[in-house]
Order: structure tokens, then sequence, then C-alpha cells
């Protein structure tokens, strides 16, 4: 009921905005460069506002129309989970219902940009937890309606795979390398382990993205490991960045790990191997861990899972003839897992893109990045038609992704 309420108080809000005069501002839009999306023809100062909220921060970004972040704030719940070692979903939902609205407004302000000023909402409707999903699309949904905007539903897997498009200096550098396409995208976080073909074309001046899916995880998400080792070797939440720090002062040859689906025919991930071969190895330790121990189980561990990935990424690369790769979602902060990207794709000659650290874990700016693209093909819903938009908890992103 409280949401409710707030919500309708927005609306109200929104509908008492001073109104600018949008009519030359609604036409088609075109891409300038390859692999971006951008709206030239939509105005000097069109900007679109993002929101996420699929699992356990909330997050809202503006973006201008060449895709250049101008504001990207990030509430973390992590303090809220810690204690519980994992995402609690309900909390998770109560903390964006919290952080939301306090959370729009920073990022307008950030950006020196009135809500008068917004063209267009990005908002993610999947794949994550429902209840978590609903807070972020309801609010963006009474956002549009009463401020008679386009809507546009993002995917947030491919969002991740498209996170290398954004244009933010500081991040990416002045003058950053892109994929120019097809390449091979890995999205690995923890709540997914895929690899996808990405390839993009502009017919009459609309972006058409092709999405084929290649190899997916048969059971776990490579955080997902990170964070069930991390809990066995009594580290804190989340697990993937405290199995980083503490391998710091660990031999990660000091256990060995098998090296899972080594044949080239088996494009698939899977870490629960790995993860009885930790618990096995935790146990054959016997008694409290020392330090020493715990730091060479956490490296080990760590070896083992980015060895995993990177021989897997290269041999799909091979069978499909694809010399760009992409390495994006929250598992790609990982320090180890970044130097041993580098230095296999330098060896092979490949070209290597590794999304910037800060736009590796769940952000808005991605969110708001692919609404432009979903705007330059005309995928989006404005007024009463906005209704129809729905979350999803877990389904196939849908520009065009298709297996392989």
């Amino acid at each position: 009921m409280g949401f409710q309420v707030t919500l309708r108080v927005m609306g109200n809000l929104a509908f008492r905005r001073e109104r600018v005069n949008r009519v030359d501002r609604r036409v088609p839009l075109v891409d300038h460069a390859p692999g971006m999306a951008v709206a030239r023809r939509w105005g000097e100062r069109m900007r679109i506002l993002g929101l996420e909220s699929s699992c356990d921060e909330t997050a809202a970004a503006v973006l201008d129309a060449d895709a250049r972040v101008l504001a990207n704030v990030i509430s973390s719940q992590i303090p809220v989970h810690a204690k519980y070692g994992g995402v609690v979903p309900e909390l998770a939902s109560r903390n964006h219902l919290l952080a939301i609205l306090p959370l729009m407004s920073k990022v307008l302000q950030g950006s020196h940009t009135p809500l008068s000023e917004i063209d267009a909402i990005a908002v993610t409707v999947g794949p994550g937890l429902i209840g978590s999903l609903l807070i972020g699309l309801q609010t963006a949904k009474v956002l549009a309606m009463a401020s008679d905007l386009p809507l546009v539903g993002v995917d947030h897997v491919e969002a991740h795979v498209r996170a290398i498009f954004l244009d933010d200096p500081i991040a990416f550098g002045p003058a950053p390398a892109r994929p120019t396409g097809p390449y091979l995208a890995l999205a690995v976080s923890g709540g997914h382990t895929s690899l996808y073909r990405v390839e993009t074309e502009v017919k009459r001046g609309v972006l058409h993205d092709d999405c084929r899916l290649l190899a997916h995880t048969l059971d776990d998400a490579a955080g997902e490991a990170f964070d069930k080792v991390a809990k066995l070797l009594g580290l804190p939440y989340p697990g993937g960045v405290a199995i980083d720090h503490e391998s710091e002062n660990g031999d990660p040859t000091a256990f060995r790990f098998p090296l899972p689906l080594r044949s080239p025919k088996k494009h698939v991930f899977s870490f629960s191997g790995l993860k009885t071969a930790a618990r096995l190895a935790i146990e054959g330790v016997g008694g409290p861990l020392s330090d020493g121990a715990r730091a060479d189980l956490a490296a080990s561990f760590q070896e083992a899972v980015v060895g995993h990935l990177v021989h897997k990424t290269f041999q799909v690369a091979d069978a499909h003839g694809l010399t760009e790769i992409v390495v994006s979602g929250g598992v790609a902060a990982n320090r180890r897992l970044r130097s041993v990207f580098a230095e296999t794709a330098r060896r092979r000659g490949l070209k290597l893109f590794l999304t910037p650290t800060v736009y590796c874990t769940d952000n808005a700016a991605m969110i708001a990045g692919l609404g432009l693209r979903r705007l330059a093909q005309g995928d989006c819903y404005r007024g009463a038609a906005s209704r129809r938009l729905d979350a999803y908890a877990n389904r196939a992103f849908r520009s065009g992704v298709r297996r392989g």
C-alpha cells in the first residue's frame, strides 16, 4: 500500500511538471558509428533515464544520445545480506522500495537534468528476482505513463554484453577500442555464465541485433560457485570479492583442482565438480583452517575457475572463427580473470575487450545504453500500452537470441 501511495504522488508530480515541446524530437533514430547506439536526430540534449533493480543493487543512470554517461548511481545492499551469506529476496525487494525514488532524484541532480528534460526511460525487466524487478518496473511504468514518455524494457544479461559500448572517458579512457563484430561475449556473474555470438548491422538507418547463444552453464554460475566456496572457507559475502582478496596471499598451485569439460566438442560450463573438489580439499586439511591454508585454497580454487572460463571461451572462439572477445558481468571484475584473459588473448593474437570494472557489476548505465538501441529499433511502449510490459525471472533475451 505504501509503495502504491508513493507512486501515485510521484505520478501527480510528473503530471504537474513543466512540459517541453517534444514534437521535433520524436523522429527515427540512426547509428553514426559501428556498434554504437545513438540518436543523432533526436536532439542535442536527448536524455534517457535507466533504472536497474534485478537483484540486490538499486541503480539509476542518465545517458545522452551518444551513450555518454552523465550520471550513474548505485545503492548496494551488501550490508543487508552479508550476515545471511547470500541474497534474501524479500529483503532485497524491501530495500529497493526504500532506495529507488531517492536514488532517481540523486541521479537527476547529478546529471543536471530535470525530470522535464528526460526523453525516455529504460528499465530492467529480467532475468532476476521477480519481486526486485517489479519495484523498478512499476516505478518506470508510472513515471512513463504520467510523463508521456517512451518506456523500454531491457534484458539484464544483454545489457552486460553491450556495456562495452558505453561512453565514459574516465572508465574507458579517451579513445577506447570497440569491437566491430561479430564478436564472442562472455557474460559471467553471480547468476549467469554464458557465451554469445553477437553481431549488429544497420539497415535503413536502424540497428538490428543478432545474438546467438553458444555456451551456457549446466549447473551453477561462476559467481555462485565463488559465493558457496567462500562460505566453506569462512570468508564473508560477496564471495567473489573475498576470494579475490584472500588469493593475494595464497599459492594457486598448492591444491590441484580439475579442469572441467576439456573436450572441444562440449561447449558448456560446469562448476559443481569444482565446488565438490573444494569441499573435499577443505575437509582434507582437517581441523580449523590456518590463514595460510585458507589463502592457498582460495587462490587454487580461483585459478581453477578462471582456467575453466578462459579455456572454454577461447575454445568456443576457435570453433566459431571469432577473433574479438568481450568479457562482462560481475565476475569480470576479478583481477586474476582479467590478467589471464589478457595474457591468453595476447599470446593467441585475438582482440580482447574487458568491460571496465565500474561497469562489470550491476548498474543502470548499461540498462540505459541498451535502451538507446531498443529505441533505435522502435521497440518501446508508450501511454497505456506500457501496462503490457512485464517482468520475467528467467528467459532468453529478446533480440533474436537463438541457440547455436
